[in-house]
């Protein structure tokens, strides 16, 4: 591992050491549970010199009985230790994994639509599924074993050196080298890891992307369901090579290591037979057994350790990709003012906005214009206009360029998020449903909703009757994205679940363009139901439903290019006209 590589970790096994913060009681706790049970374990070893040396030699029964006693004692006492301490450590792991996870989840809701427009979703789902769970090891158990290994080996080093230092030398020396052999493998299976990361990334966007409904629909509709399983297991196969290499990844260097403390045992007994067929007393019996015992006890914590550092250089790699989201720069950070009352006049200042951060052609330019509370605006244009963007940036989805968007003189970048959401909603072409009971979505903007208000908005927005006679009624369970509904239903939905929220500026943003004639119109008298006593921005497709609107914008090229009532604009001839006839 390069002396760059070390540089960027140590950052991480900070980060990763004060996600412990908040548990260090129990944590201190754990760490003295732990050498607790390493101290206590080196006892055995002296106790089994004693027996053979003393306690059987000189026929003491009574010492014998008690250094059997302690030898007893002393593996209950230690595994009550470890379950405890296991409980302890697996508890604290899961908190601080769901500290990550809701964490991370909570960061990525504070990011403007742009992010979620340039990400997969099954990229975001892999960071939050598949890279926090594979620190799981790491967070649960590995950590608290590396400090009781640790513990352990140190306690028996230091037994091992009181029972015969020479012994200790011969046992110990190659260690620097297994140590070293170590760090390369781990270095090996980290880069490795990153890759079966970005791997199962990949797949999960797949997976999101064609196993949805309308993943389904579009590959049995256009015959390519033999493609996409093609695409997935060509995906899997290049993940399943990766898994492969992560296993044997310095599993022969690994391997060396395991043989060599395996077969030392042997070697000291070897050199203390060497010594007595040569008239030395290198040690007694009951050292020579004791010594080995330790070695053995010594074997296990060691290679553990080694494999340890595999593990953690390997899980740097995940907790890299968690951190990324992490550190993700919050474009569209709250504002710390308030609208206790609003009026719910709109003005927008000059707006300018660009979807390229380097500044690349506008899609709003010097946008100029007033709504008055309680008003309509509606605003047209051909494709790529401008249109949609503007109520963006009303209910900002998006931060403007340059100018800036008001709503009672206060720039929407200084006002929080509740009086933010609280004074705009959206109903967009595109009406999203989540896979619950229409009960549960309608209340998704109202929790508290009682079951008369979900009637009565219902009602509202002309959607009751046909709620009403489904088997389950309100509690009729939608399906993903709300497939158990037609486009029109969905769009009522919608509608009654924003008149749930009651917000005194609403968005409509080609609301029924998507909509058959009679189903249009339908929604469009739920519309103008919401729409009453509102302030109102209706970007439209169909201009039959804006044609009494209190003004109306042509946008062209992200620039107002007409401006007046229905009347007025077809009277100049111009745009507006054209599009009317078009």
């Amino acid at each position: 591992m390069t002396d760059d590589d070390s540089r960027n970790e140590r950052p991480s096994l900070r980060r990763i050491g004060r996600l412990f913060r908040p548990y260090r009681r129990r944590l201190f706790l754990v760490l003295a549970l732990i050498v607790a049970s390493a101290a206590l374990s080196t006892v055995s070893p002296f106790l089994l010199r004693a027996v053979l040396d003393r306690a059987i030699p000189q026929r003491d029964v009574w010492l014998l009985t008690w250094l059997v006693l302690g030898m007893i004692a002393v593996p209950v006492v230690t595994s009550a230790a470890e379950v405890w301490q296991s409980w302890l450590s697996n508890t604290v792991g899961q908190r601080v994994m769901h500290d990550l996870r809701t964490g991370v989840y909570r960061h990525l809701q504070r990011m403007s639509l742009a992010f979620f427009t340039r990400t997969r979703t099954g990229e975001v789902q892999s960071r939050l599924a598949n890279d926090i769970g594979g620190v799981q090891n790491v967070l649960t158990s590995t950590i608290t074993s590396t400090v009781g290994n640790v513990t352990t080996v140190i306690a028996a080093v230091v037994a091992m050196i009181a029972l015969d230092w020479r012994l200790a030398v011969l046992s110990l020396a190659l260690l620097p080298v297994f140590v070293a052999l170590a760090r390369r493998v781990g270095a090996e299976r980290k880069a490795i890891r990153r890759r079966n990361q970005q791997q199962l990334a990949a797949m999960s966007a797949l997976v999101e992307e064609s196993l949805s409904v309308s993943g389904i629909l579009l590959g049995k509709t256009l015959g390519r369901s033999s493609v996409l399983t093609d695409r997935f297991a060509a995906e899997s196969d290049r993940l399943s090579g990766l898994q492969v290499d992560a296993v044997m990844a310095g599993r022969w260097r690994m391997s060396a290591v395991t043989i060599t403390y395996a077969v030392l045992p042997a070697v000291v007994y070897w050199v203390a037979g060497l010594s007595l067929a040569h008239g030395g007393t290198l040690v007694s019996i009951g050292t020579l057994v004791a010594f080995t015992t330790l070695q053995t006890r010594l074997f296990r914590p060691l290679v553990s350790l080694l494999g340890v550092g595999v593990e953690v250089q390997t899980s740097l790699a995940l907790f890299g990709r968690v951190f990324e989201y992490l550190d993700l720069p919050v474009d569209l950070a709250p504002g710390p003012r308030s609208l206790p009352a609003v009026r719910g006049e709109v003005a927008l200042h000059d707006v300018r906005f660009s979807y390229d951060p380097d500044g690349g052609a506008a899609a709003l330019a010097g946008i100029d214009l007033t709504v008055p509370a309680g008003s309509t605006l509606a605003v047209v244009g051909a494709t790529g206009s401008g249109k949609t963007t503007l109520g963006y940036l009303v209910a900002r989805l998006y931060d403007v360029t340059g100018g800036a968007v008001t709503i009672d003189g206060v720039d929407v970048r200084e006002l929080d998020t509740a009086s933010l959401t609280g004074a705009v909603g959206v109903v967009s072409q595109e009406t999203y449903l989540f896979h619950a009971s229409v009960a549960e979505n309608l209340r998704f903007a109202k929790a508290d909703a009682t079951d008369e208000e979900l009637v009565a908005a219902c009602r509202a927005a002309r959607i009751h009757e046909q709620i009403a006679a489904l088997p389950d009624g309100y509690q009729t369970v939608v399906g993903e994205r709300g497939y158990r509904f037609s486009g029109g239903e969905k769009q009522r939905i919608a509608i009654a679940r924003m008149l749930l929220r009651n917000p005194p500026i609403l968005i409509l943003d080609e609301a029924t363009s998507a909509l058959d004639t009679r189903t249009e119109r339908d929604v469009q008298r739920a519309l103008d139901t919401l729409a009453e006593g509102r302030t109102t921005i209706a970007i439209a497709h169909r201009l039959s439903t804006i044609r009494h609107a209190d003004r109306i914008v042509v946008l062209d090229g992200g620039r107002v290019a007409e401006s007046g009532t229905h009347d007025e604009l077809i009277a100049a001839g111009d745009r507006y006209a054209a599009l009317a006839a078009a």
